[in-house]
């Protein structure tokens, strides 16, 4: 499953979607904005351009599908949030469930080092002059 959005992210509602009996675990990741960018200065806000919602969805569509051939690992659930988000506000989360934690955290990993590759096409982190 991936899910762009506006809204606001419930990573509790992606873990819901992915749980299932036959498997022993469910790795999550929540993805907030920092308030600090990675050379130090303060954050104000990141945005996430709207216009790019069919590229985003297709790049996150495609991490989803390697992680099936990988893995072979059908329960994964990839949310991300477009448009103007303040300091705290969740941009990422993403729950991935197997039957083993091995693979669960590892396709987890993966989801999230893939997306920060594809991600700086359409994110702008807005720093304080």
């Amino acid at each position: 499953m991936v899910h762009i959005t506006r809204d606001a992210i419930r990573p509790e509602e992606l873990v819901e979607k992915v749980r299932k009996d036959c498997y022993g675990a469910v790795v999550a990741f929540v993805g907030s904005v920092r308030d600090l960018s990675n050379t130090g200065e303060r954050t104000l806000f990141l945005e996430n351009d709207i216009s790019a919602e069919g590229v985003a969805r297709r790049e996150l569509q495609r991490i989803s599908d390697e992680i099936r051939e990988k893995w072979q690992l059908e329960d994964v659930a990839i949310c991300h949030r477009l448009g103007r988000l303040s300091v705290g506000e969740i941009t990422l989360a993403v729950a991935v469930a197997a039957p083993h934690r091995k693979e669960a955290f590892e396709a987890c990993q993966y989801v999230v080092d893939r997306f920060k590759e594809v991600v700086p096409a359409w994110e702008t982190e807005v720093k304080q002059a």
